[in-house]
């Protein structure tokens, strides 16, 4: 059975067909030569830019890391093992985790630090023991069929990893997570898998000396349609961590060719349009963190073949 997306690619693949076949009828009944010149040049540039966007759509689909923004968190509720276990079943290349540490040194996946707004109680999560987070229900907020999710600890999350796939962990704390959370990515088999980021510069660069065989990206954002100052990327190449994290609609031609100038990766969030996720594509971003795994996966495979 189609899904909404499906359907939607459908009607937009036969109503690029009706166009392009209306407008080759009407060029065939046009008999002055130069009128024709200018229409031909016209359908020669329009299947140029539809072969262009056939072959964003593939590098979209194929070079560009899926990342789902607390696992699927536009359908579950964001954070638990609901969320991540849907993301990996939508084809999600990754999923990011937000991580906190108790009281009692347990690393437990919640985005704030209370626990107020997914779990009701209000609670600070660095004053509570990881049982009481425990005993919360940060599911029902979300939709009565997820009643009984629990605050999960990062462990847990990390079990649900597949082969081939990736853990963004985003440390939402201070450097004090950093011996637990070496313990726990090593202990988990999955090393290889996981990839840690960051807003703070300190904690992160903290990361990267204790762990420098994994990935480390410096999370940074920027005011509405303000482009990226290059100086950025400077700070991030002398802190010794391998790329950058950026709020989507502040990425430009100009700053990714800083950033592949200086070596780095570049990845964006939260981009939940595939249409903005195709032009991130394009200007060569390594991947998109978004709420809509489900929508990125299906308009890529569906835009490959609508717009061949």
């Amino acid at each position: 059975m189609l899904g909404p997306l499906d359907r939607a690619d459908q009607r937009t693949k036969q109503r690029v067909v009706t166009v392009v076949v209306d407008f080759w009828r009407c060029l065939s009944a046009v008999k002055d030569v130069a009128l024709c010149v200018p229409a031909c040049m016209f359908v020669l540039a329009l299947v140029h830019y539809l072969r262009s966007r056939r072959l964003t759509a593939a590098r979209l689909a194929n070079d560009v890391e899926i990342i789902a923004h607390r696992g699927a968190s536009s359908v579950a509720p964001e954070n638990t093992l609901a969320s991540m276990s849907l993301a990996w079943q939508m084809g999600a290349d990754a999923v990011e985790v937000d991580v906190h540490l108790s009281k009692d040194n347990r690393i437990v996946a919640i985005h704030d630090p209370s626990t107020g707004r997914t779990g009701g109680t209000d609670m600070e999560v660095a004053s509570a023991t990881a049982a009481s987070l425990r005993r919360l229900d940060v599911g029902s907020h979300k939709h009565r069929r997820f009643v009984g999710e629990r605050v999960p600890f990062l462990q847990e999350v990390m079990d649900t990893v597949p082969p081939g796939r990736r853990l963004f962990v985003e440390i939402k704390c201070g450097p004090d997570i950093l011996p637990p959370l070496e313990n726990v990515i090593g202990r988990s088999g999955k090393r290889h898998q996981v990839v840690i980021i960051g807003f703070d510069l300190d904690t992160i660069r903290a990361a990267k000396e204790r762990m420098p065989d994994l990935p480390v990206y410096w999370l940074c954002d920027t005011t509405f349609w303000r482009s990226f100052d290059r100086r950025l990327v400077e700070q991030a190449s002398l802190s010794g961590i391998d790329g950058l994290d950026v709020r989507w609609f502040g990425i430009t031609r100009r700053f990714v060719s800083a950033v592949r100038a200086a070596g780095l990766d570049l990845y964006a969030w939260t981009v939940n349009s595939p249409l903005d996720a195709v032009r991130l594509a394009r200007l060569g971003v390594d991947g998109v963190t978004t709420n809509r795994p489900d929508r990125f996966i299906t308009h890529t495979s569906a835009a490959s073949f609508a717009l061949c």
